[in-house]
């Protein structure tokens, strides 16, 4: 019977080793999870949130953590500061207040060109128009001068 339990202990042990070595790997699966899910993107929005402040110049528009749009006027080096022109206002940031920096005036000069478009077609549709309503204008006047005569 003392041989029964001694081989129940050893298969016992035996046992909670393959559960050991289980709760090892189980650990370094959630690491591994835990890494690619969340510390790796982490990682990479800083890298692209650093290089953006490196490449930051003065005329850029950007927008603030608090959602205060403005304009860069100035980067103090030194002390890590920027100078924001929101409208006139000039107001002294830490560089790393910027949340982003908006896209340069690529858009911008469409709208203007799509705008400038737009109102030389709206000026020649209206040169058409009193074009057209002039020969009406002097057809009313001689019809006038007739019954005018005729009286």
């Amino acid at each position: 019977m003392r041989c029964n339990t001694l081989n129940t202990f050893f298969l016992a042990q035996s046992a909670a080793g393959m559960n050991n070595i289980f709760m090892i790997i189980a650990m370094i699966a959630i690491f591994v999870f835990f890494y690619f899910s969340m510390i790796k993107p982490q990682k990479k929005q800083q890298q692209e949130r650093m290089k953006m402040m490196s490449e930051l110049k003065k005329g850029d528009q950007v927008i603030m953590v608090d959602g205060l749009h403005g304009k860069v006027d100035s980067i103090n080096d030194s002390d890590k500061t920027v100078v924001i022109d929101a409208d006139g206002i000039f107001l002294t940031f830490e560089r790393m207040a910027i949340r982003r920096v908006l896209p340069t005036a690529a858009a911008p000069t469409q709208d203007l060109k799509s705008n400038e478009a737009k109102e030389e077609k709206a000026e020649t549709e209206e040169k058409t128009v009193e074009k057209d309503s002039e020969p009406e204008e002097k057809a009313t006047d001689t019809t006038e001068n007739t019954n005018s005569e005729d009286k």
